[in-house]
């Protein structure tokens, strides 16, 4: 195949990518309506959909390793942007399973008694989201330098976890009453957090996509080493 296809290819793909990352962001905010209005509807849809966005994310990877093996790319750059499409969608997809899992929280926590304002969980969810949009337009404008800035936005959604653990455990141990709620809610700030681990997994694969550098974001932090002490829950599957 010619170049000039070849490249519509990797167009093509690459559109493919901003489409899922564009669902993933649409299923987060409705998830968090969901939590945040109580809206149980909302939730189901939100869950039912989830189905969609991993359609679209087999499709994407099969089509990577269809130009993986009948273009076998010899330009390096060519090569990155294929592999880490693969890398790209998986993570988005994830994303998607923990909207999801937020949505179950939502429906479940709706069948009882309202326990609080839920501020934090929505300033979490609109930092999440801020950290997506960001990483879409670093990888549709290949800004390697926006890309890395995610890192950033990550520490404020671990400090925001880390908050909202503190609260939810204190919350616990002072009302009793309270703990079937607030674990829910517990498992909801950890699904958030951990879409701000994948949003930095999108800006660590766009750096290596515009630069060929395998980039780790992951750098120490107190954050972090307080969230280990803290959240013993683990990869929850919701």
């Amino acid at each position: 195949m010619i170049r000039a296809d070849f490249n519509q290819q990797l167009n093509e793909i690459a559109d493919e990518i901003i489409r899922l990352g564009s669902m993933v962001d649409e299923a987060i905010a409705q998830a968090m309506r969901a939590l945040v209005e109580r809206d149980s509807a909302l939730a189901l849809r939100v869950i039912r959909n989830d189905r969609h966005i991993n359609e679209l994310r087999y499709t994407l990877e099969e089509k990577s390793y269809r130009v993986l093996s009948i273009q076998q790319p010899v330009v390096a750059r060519d090569l990155r942007r294929v592999v880490a499409t693969i890398a790209l969608s998986s993570n988005l997809e994830r994303m998607a399973d923990h909207a999801a899992g937020i949505a179950v929280l939502a429906r479940r926590l709706n069948d009882e008694p309202e326990l609080g304002p839920l501020a934090d969980f929505a300033r979490m969810g609109e930092q999440v989201r801020a950290m997506l949009q960001k990483a879409l337009r670093a990888f549709s404008d290949t800004d390697a330098a926006l890309a890395r800035s995610i890192v950033e936005d990550d520490r404020l959604v671990n400090q925001l976890h880390a908050q909202v653990l503190r609260d939810l455990l204190l919350l616990m141990v002072q009302e009793t009453g309270t703990i079937r709620r607030a674990t829910f809610l517990v498992w909801v700030a950890h699904n958030l957090e951990r879409i701000g681990d994948r949003t930095k997994n999108l800006g660590e694969r766009i750096v290596y996509v515009i630069t060929g550098e395998l980039a780790d974001f992951d750098v120490p932090r107190e954050t972090s080493e307080e969230l280990d002490e803290l959240d013993p829950l683990g990869d929850i599957p919701l």
